[in-house]
Order: structure tokens, then sequence, then C-alpha cells
């Protein structure tokens, strides 16, 4: 018997081998040669030996004794293969759990702290009720924080799996909270498969295996549930649509949401997304009608929207200005909790010489390393270079140093010298890496009160519902607004408007002080006077005059070499066999942006590059990326990232 398998290549085709019948089949994995290495590859068509005039190798051995993915999953990949420029087998790579199934003990127990279900509010009936009666439609659940989500969400995928049908159910990765995991698992019977990255390859194999041979009705998880092998979905939902950790950072780089969107077409699966500050595009989806909107404008715990107070930097010398630390001290004093969110770890920006100005910068990256109290160390938050606080200036010698700018660690500091009696914590990256019980811990104390403030990151921010939660301090909304990309704008107004739904989802006094050096901005004033509708008709009249999507799609070619060179000749190459292409095809919607030095020009000891492609027409704009990288002759020692609808320019 011959077997057609996908080897996990950027080569877009498979390559045939040699089994003895019944070794292998459609869906299963193979070791296999290939030269003089030993790969594994995905089987996807078997059939009967033939005479030939060239060499066909055997396979090693089968890693499956049955398939692991269906001809739905397959026919995903190659419309993903298609989309994104990738080969099919490194998208069945990524897509597949890699190690062996575990049969040890059970990898996630529920724990008994289920909530009693509720009635659900006329509203969340209504929706849940259109829903329901409209399978294969695609929704939008656009919903204040606090609104009941969901129990929409849950409620529609309890039916769904009465008819016998399966569920796809999606959160970003700092929802995926151990509680929610285990209410949901006591809700549906424990027929619950886990598919995160805090699973190790092969609990994300049995997990996998666990749908495979129908042992679970819904599957839950971040950005790769997606994937989920069910051979029928009814529904996939996805909860706080407009996150951007469900686009992927590495090679292929897809976005879950366009995935679940064609895996719904292909078993006619009703997609329902949801959140309090729906992405540009999935916002002008709803205007153009292609989804529809269910509104649910009423918090069921019956908070009020949160009061809001700008406070302008430029007026402030410290860190914690002065109606921040009043706001603080009224909260302490009625026992309510406070957080303080800074989108910056470390405890300043960056360690620099006051004689020749020169900025301490990681050798490996263009960028400043940032300096860690707790360590004594500069690191730097790209690579993870690391050193110790220097004493001297590396241009000149000088001894005078000095740090600026502020991280989470800096406002840790200021706010024990402020309020020397509160319970202070810090939970964000730094802290989570090295010890995840410390951080469900931190989580708990808070929910008790044990402690009055917590600070951090969007771990703090995002995905966490405290009921004694009061204030929240934005120590500075400028950090993304000062990030050099058009959608900087549309990630500050969610941004805020996600911290101040925390504030008030369970209050009538929730509060939220905003501290900013760009008080008039149209994001920061929109969150401020409660311009929802505003704020988004105005962008996307400002994306539509500059061309910038929804209106158009983008695909970003970054070129990387250790040899600066090397990538610099190379971009100039790819740019002008681009324009050649695009003149030849006659496609007038299809143009480059612009050919530049990455905003981090070097990252991890590789100088980079970015070419950046637009058009209306994504097929012209998929075929010309397609036609000129398959003409380009690329040297050995370049490296081409494909970055389809990219949602970074750095």
């Amino acid at each position: 018997m011959l077997a057609e398998v996908y080897l996990p290549l950027p080569l877009n085709q498979t390559y045939t081998y040699r089994f003895k019948e019944g070794e292998t089949q459609f869906g299963c994995r193979v070791s296999v040669p290939f030269g003089k290495r030993k790969l594994t590859g995905f089987v996807v068509n078997v059939k009967e030996d033939q005479e030939t005039d060239f060499e066909i190798k055997e396979i090693i051995k089968s890693v499956d004794k049955t398939p692991i993915f269906t001809s739905e999953l397959l026919d995903t990949a190659k419309w993903m293969s298609k989309v994104y420029i990738a080969s099919v087998g490194q998208i069945l790579s990524m897509m597949i759990p890699s190690g062996r199934r575990e049969s040890e003990s059970a990898l996630f127990s529920a724990e008994e702290s289920f909530t009693p279900i509720k009635m659900l509010s006329e509203e969340q009936q209504s929706a849940l009720d259109e829903i329901n009666n409209n399978p294969g439609e695609t929704f939008y659940l656009y919903g204040v924080t606090g609104s009941g989500k969901s129990e929409v969400y849950l409620r529609a995928a309890e039916e769904v799996i009465r008819q016998g049908r399966k569920v796809i159910y999606l959160v970003p990765e700092i929802t995926l909270t151990h509680q929610l995991l285990s209410d949901i698992s006591l809700r549906f019977s424990n027929r619950v498969a886990l598919l995160h990255s805090a699973l190790t390859p092969s609990q994300r194999l049995k997990h996998w295996h666990k749908i495979i041979n129908g042992e679970a009705d819904i599957a839950i998880g971040a950005r790769s549930a997606v994937f989920a092998p069910f051979k029928d979905v009814g529904l996939i939902i996805i909860d706080e649509e407009h996150e951007n950790s469900y686009k992927s950072g590495q090679t292929p780089r897809y976005h879950a949401r366009q995935v679940a969107q064609k895996r719904a077409v292909n078993m006619h699966s009703t997609l329902v997304m949801g959140s309090a500050t729906p992405s540009l595009e999935a916002y002008l989806s709803m205007k153009k009608g292609a989804m529809k909107r269910l509104d649910l404008k009423t918090k069921v715990a019956g908070g009020a929207e949160a009061k809001v107070k700008i406070v302008n930097m430029l007026k402030e010398s410290r860190t914690i200005s002065k109606e921040l630390e009043e706001e603080i001290r009224s909260a302490l004093h009625d026992r309510a909790g406070v957080i303080l969110f800074l989108n910056r770890r470390g405890y300043t920006n960056y360690y620099h010489c006051n004689s020749c100005g020169h900025v301490e910068e990681c050798p490996n990256c263009s960028i400043a390393l940032t300096y860690h109290k707790s360590s004594e160390r500069m690191v730097c938050h790209y690579c993870g270079y690391s050193t110790p606080l220097v004493s001297h200036c590396s241009k000149c010698g000088s001894h005078d140093m000095s740090v600026a700018g502020f991280g989470t660690e800096r406002v840790e500091e200021e706010a024990g010298k402020l309020f020397p009696s509160a319970r202070i914590a810090r939970l964000d990256t730094d802290v989570a890496s090295g010890d995840k019980e410390k951080v469900k811990k931190t989580i708990e104390d808070f929910k008790k009160g044990e402690i009055d403030i917590l600070l951090g990151t969007q771990m703090v921010a995002k995905g966490l519902n405290f009921p004694r939660l009061r204030l929240v301090g934005v120590i500075l909304a400028d950090s993304t607004l000062s990030v050099p990309d058009f959608r900087s704008e549309e990630r500050t107004f969610s941004l805020l408007e996600q911290v101040k739904g925390r504030a008030g989802r369970y209050r009538d006094d929730g509060r939220v002080v905003i501290q900013t050096y760009r008080v008039d901005d149209n994001a920061i004033k929109a969150v401020r006077d409660q311009k929802v509708a505003e704020f988004y008709e105005n962008e996307l009249e400002i994306r539509k005059s500059l061309g910038f999507p929804p209106f158009t799609r983008l695909v970003a070619l970054t070129l990387r070499s250790r040899n600066e060179d090397s990538v610099r000749k190379a971009s100039d190459e790819l740019y002008l066999l681009l324009e050649r292409v695009i003149s030849k095809s006659g496609y007038s919607d299809v143009y480059v942006i612009g050919k530049n030095p990455c905003i981090i020009y070097k990252k991890a000891s590789n100088f980079r590059y970015q070419i950046l492609l637009s058009g209306e027409n994504f097929i012209h704009l998929n075929t010309i990326v397609k036609v000129s990288l398959e003409r380009y002759h690329t040297p050995s020692n370049i490296y081409i990232e494909i970055d389809v609808d990219p949602l970074s320019l750095l």
C-alpha cells in the first residue's frame, strides 16, 4: 500500500511512502525518513501499491493506531494554506498536538464551586431565542461588561448538545481561569475537553483523543481550541472577540476568528461572538448585516457604570497623582478594593547617562533595557537578555547614571510609601512566570479582602471579577497610544473600556481614574464621555480615508538576517520584484505601502526590514504575494515571515 503524506516543511506537496496493509490509515501520523532526517508526517490519502520508476521508501512506524484528524480539518488546513501562505504540512503540525497519550490520572478535576443557574433577564432570553431559532447563522453579543454574555453562551451550548451536536468555546488565555474551567466541567458533567497552552503536549493530545473518541461534548480553550477535531460542530463561541491573543504570533500567523468562520461554514455551525468592545472588523460586519447584532445593555448584577475621571499628567510631578491618591485613600477607608493598572513591567523604562545621554540598550535588540529593581538587573523584554545593573556608562565611562520612566515595580514602591498600612500585591508576568500557585493565592486574597491594593499589567485589568472592587487607577493610558500603529486608538479605547467595566461590574459607586498626558485624545475622551458609537464611527471614517483595515487587507513581509547588509539588499530586491509583479498583473487595487526598517530594527540579533502591501480584493493581494515569493530566490541567510492581516507592525 502507498500513503500520501504531508511533512512539517515549507514545501506544499505530499510525499509517497510504502506501508504494510493495516499499518496506518487516513488521519494518522507516521514516522518517515526524509533525506538523513526522520520526520513525523500526516497521512492524507492511501492507495494501492503500484510500479514506479523511482524508489519509494517505507514508513518507519505509525505513530497513531486510529485517526487523529478529520477530513474537515484537512480541508480547513488546505484553506489556511492558501490564505496564510504556509504549507499544509506546517499547518497540520501546528494544529495537532505533538507527544504521546498519557494514561495516568485525570488531568483536570472540577471543584464543587458552581454557582446555581439564575433566571435569564429579558435581554438574555431574547438573545438566546435568536441564537436557538436560527441555526447556522452568525451572531454578535454586544454586551456591556457584566451583562451576562457567558450565561447566554452556555445556554446555547446546552441546547446544541441536547440536539446531539458538539460545541467549541474559545476564550482568551488571560481569562482562562481554573474557576471557569471548573464551572463548565461541572455544568457539562465533565464531558469537556481542554485545549490551551498551560497543558503539556501529551496532556493536550489526551484531550484531543477525548474528542476523537466521542468522550467530550464541548471543547474549551484559547486560540488553538478552534481546531478541536469534532466531526459535527453545532456551535462555535468566541468570547472577548476583540482580544489580540486570537491572532497567532508564529507561522502560520492565523486568526482564530477567521478559522472559526471557515469551520462554521464547513459544518453549518452557528457562530456566536461577543464583547463589550468589538474589533473594528466585527463592528463593520454588524453594520453591514454580515452578522446579527444582539445587544445586552443591562448588568445582571445591577451595578452602575463607573464614573471616569481624567487626570492631566502634564500638571503632575508624581507617578500617582493627587486625585488618584485621594480616591485610593477613600476606597481604603471604606475597605473597598483598589486595582492599579500599568501595562509596563519592571521598575523603570530605561537607564541612561547624564553626561553623554547614552541609553543602555540590549546588545541583541534595538531597544532600551528595562531596569528591574527587585533583581538589580537590566532586562530586555523582547529576547530575554539580562545583565546586572551597571555602575557606569558603557559608552563614555561616566558614573553619573539615572533611571527614567516607571513600571509596575516602581508603582508598587511608591504606593507603599503613600499608603504604608495598606496590604499591596503586584501581579504581572514577572510574578506569574515564577509561581502559578502564588498568582492563584494573590487573586483569592484580593477577593477575600486580605489584599487592599492589587497592581499589575493586563493580568489584573482583564478577565478577573472582584465584587469588592471599587476603584481602578490607570497609571498611564499613553502606553498603548505611543505605539506607532494604526490600531493604537482602537486598542487604547478597548483596554480602557474593559478596565472601566471591572470597576462598575458589581457596585454603584465604581470609580476609574485615568492618568494621561493626552487628555484630548479621541479614545480617552470617548471612554470618559461614553461616546462609544461615535468613537467607532469616527475610527471607521479615519481608516477608510487612509485605506486601512477593515476596508482593505494587509500583508506584512518581514525579512530578517544576522547580516545587516544582506537583509537590506534582499528587501530592496523583493520590493522591486513585488512592484514588477503588480505592474504586470493589472491589479489596480493592490499596492506596496512601503519598505522600511522595522520599528524594532534589531531583535534577537537579527536585523529586520518590513514590506507592507495593501489591497481591497484579497484574492488579488494574496496572488501577488504568492507569485512574488515563488519567483524570488531567497538567500540562505534570509528568513521571510508572512503575516496576513497583521495586528501589529512592530
